[in-house]
């Protein structure tokens, strides 16, 4: 049975937004956010009862702000701003991301800022508890206004309309709600606009991309050992001497995870003395350089991150009256998603890195002149073709990487009549990164193989006891490679072992969200 998972606004950790994307969770809502949530309701209502103007709540959208609406007509102004956005194209969103969308704007509205009553948020809460996944098209987003189209969508299956996702069977969204016994939402004033409004589109996307950044990252750090033993490299690079007089905190954690994977290999002492290698490629001895960087990014990132993932960041916001003053609704822009815009493009260029860094010790390893190893790392090279094609797959990731970690917040198009002159591309910034990193699972999964490989060729010296460790682990799922054979299945096997990430608890407390 699923355990409860109590929503804290303003209070979500990283780790909860990962726990938030399996669904493995009932959500419910602290009961001690529910003053703020009514007061701030309670501020909307008395604009409504004022009847002076106010953006979004009895006026027109975008251009159209100048245009007053009748309170008659207001809670038609709501229902006519969702389906009017409801605009996205191509591919649905994955049910992760929908759920941890469904969390988030549920958190946001909860902070009490976004003029909304409680049932909103209960709504959005069922939603989530009952696996009902909003079909969601994964393009239609500029980020400015919030990710509007997106949220659109989301938004049209609290009210019934349009389709949902239920364990993979996509159905009408009445129906859903019909079988899980929950009533579909009734707009009030500016609630449909604090749906749209916001970035939990993109800041689900960029969460996601973050944590398959994370994982990646273990990896390529695992995968890098191993290579560095595969190539009778040097581990004097990652003396922690070298790494404290630079400074850079990511470098110097880094090193010291190299050295622990390293120590007592029986490989490494093999060639300990009266090696006539004078220094190591770079893709070995700079691996703590280029790592720790890419370290530095993700916590970066981080940061920046779960401070979105807990803003209140639709428009305009309801302010509660203190000392029984009235509320104010203030009109404003948090939900330009340039803060997730350039994150994501941090992270995309995190990403391309790591994949590119990997994809230059594939190359080490497979030449013989560098690595010492047979050629191609295969027994009789010539007759067998061994990993020549595996890196060439590598080499086609990375360089697909470097087209899609182009960052997409230098670019902006006005929209709505020049209204919105200025846009953040968030929702692109960060819907790219999952491609991205299936690209770097791939590179990463191709180079364990190669790694181990290379290992195995230095029997019966061992490596490391926790490399061994992994070295055995890829070997139950992935044969040693000694006559050319199908090999597309072995890095499938392989893509799937990264997948499961069970090379992250290998740096514990050294990711973000771990931290």
């Amino acid at each position: 049975m699923a355990s409860l998972f109590a929503i804290n606004p303003g209070a979500l950790t990283l780790a909860d937004c990962r726990r938030l994307i399996t669904g493995d969770c009932q959500l419910a809502l602290l009961p001690a956010a529910l003053p703020a949530i009514l007061a701030s309701a309670q501020a909307v209502q008395a604009v409504v009862a004022k009847g002076a103007p106010a953006y979004g709540i009895n006026t027109g959208f975008g251009k159209l702000a100048k245009t007053h609406i009748p309170v008659v007509q207001l809670e038609q102004l709501q229902l006519n701003l969702v389906r009017s956005h409801a605009v996205g194209t191509g591919a649905l969103m994955d049910d992760a991301t929908v759920r941890l969308m469904l969390a988030l704007k549920a958190a946001s509205l909860a902070r009490g800022f976004s003029g909304v009553r409680p049932v909103v948020i209960e709504s959005l809460l069922a939603l989530y508890n009952a696996g009902i996944h909003p079909c969601i098209p994964s393009k239609g987003s500029v980020g400015a206004s919030g990710d509007l189209a997106p949220l659109a969508h989301l938004t049209m299956a609290l009210l019934g309309e349009g389709d949902v996702r239920v364990n993979g069977v996509v159905l009408p969204a009445i129906e859903a709600l019909q079988d899980a016994d929950i009533e579909p939402l009734r707009l009030a004033a500016k609630e449909g606009l604090a749906l749209l409004n916001g970035t939990q589109a993109s800041t689900a996307l960029a969460l996601r991309g973050l944590f398959e950044a994370e994982d990646l990252f273990a990896a390529a750090v695992v995968a890098g050992a191993l290579s560095v033993d595969a190539a009778k490299g040097s581990d004097a690079p990652f003396d922690p001497r070298i790494h404290a007089v630079r400074g850079q905190p990511g470098q110097i954690a880094v090193a010291a995870i190299y050295r622990d994977l390293l120590a007592g290999s029986a490989i490494r002492a093999s060639h300990a003395v009266d090696d006539d290698r004078v220094q190591d490629p770079y893709s070995l001895r700079c691996q703590p350089q280029v790592m720790g960087a890419c370290l530095d990014l993700l916590h970066n990132t981080a940061r920046t991150l779960v401070i979105e993932a807990n803003a209140v960041t639709d428009n305009p916001l309801a302010f509660a009256g203190v000392d029984g003053a009235v509320g104010e609704v203030i009109s404003g822009g948090n939900f330009h998603a340039e803060p997730v815009a350039l994150a994501a493009d941090t992270l995309a260029l995190a990403i391309a890195e790591i994949g590119a860094l990997s994809e230059r010790r594939i190359a080490l390893l497979i030449d013989a002149t560098l690595s010492g190893l047979p050629p191609f790392l295969v027994a009789s090279p010539g007759l067998n073709s061994g990993f020549m094609m595996a890196h060439v797959t590598a080499a086609a990731l990375a360089s697909e990487n470097k087209s899609l970690a182009h960052p997409a917040s230098v670019d902006s198009l006005p929209t709505s009549a020049n209204q919105e002159d200025h846009v953040s591309m968030a929702t692109f910034a960060a819907r790219r990164l999952l491609e991205m990193a299936a690209n770097t699972r791939g590179i990463v999964a191709i180079e364990l193989l190669a790694a181990v490989q290379g290992i195995d060729f230095h029997a019966p010296l061992l490596t490391s006891t926790p490399l061994q460790t992994v070295r055995n682990a890829i070997r139950e799922r992935v044969p040693f490679y000694g006559e050319d054979r199908y090999f597309a299945p072995d890095i499938a096997a392989a893509i799937a072992f990264v997948a499961e990430a069970v090379l992250t608890p290998l740096l514990p407390g050294l990711l973000p969200s771990s931290a």
